[in-house]
């Protein structure tokens, strides 16, 4: 486990992340806690891309590289840690927030967003085809400044 620099106990936002990594089921490697301090060290909700999230390892001085952040991130949705949030062909955000909830996608500077949950309202989906059922619905919402 990761210490902390001067008294070997753990700093709230390494317990944050080891405690986020064992939820998942999730072997606390150095990128894994890496990584993991960057998105719930501090306690809020994130949306990051795999690049984004790569700069930030950066400018705290972590050697990782931008494929580990990739497979990190991979393992952090098969754990059910992350929702990847697809917005379109090329774009995809990992969201720390994993309960449903829809999000603005702001095109101008392509960040994303919560949307208030309370004001969307889905009053019916189509029937999942045989053999299949709906693991989520995702919503997103574009917003273009006027």
């Amino acid at each position: 486990m990761m210490q902390g620099q001067d008294d070997g106990m753990m700093t709230p936002h390494e317990e944050r992340a080891t405690d986020w990594l064992a939820r998942g089921g999730l072997r606390p490697t150095r990128q894994r806690l890496a990584l993991a301090r960057l998105l719930v060290g501090d306690g809020q909700d994130r949306h990051v891309t795999a690049e984004s999230l790569f700069a930030l390892t950066g400018g705290v001085g972590e050697k990782v590289s931008l494929a580990t952040v990739y497979n990190t991130l991979r393992a952090f949705c098969e754990a059910g840690l992350v929702n990847e949030v697809v917005v379109d062909g090329a774009r995809s955000y990992f969201d720390t927030r994993v309960e449903n909830h829809p999000h603005f996608y702001w095109e101008d500077t392509h960040a994303l967003t919560d949307a208030p949950a309370e004001e969307v309202t889905i009053s019916a989906l189509p029937a999942a085809p045989v053999g299949t059922q709906i693991a989520r619905v995702d919503v997103v919402i574009r917003l273009r400044r006027a």
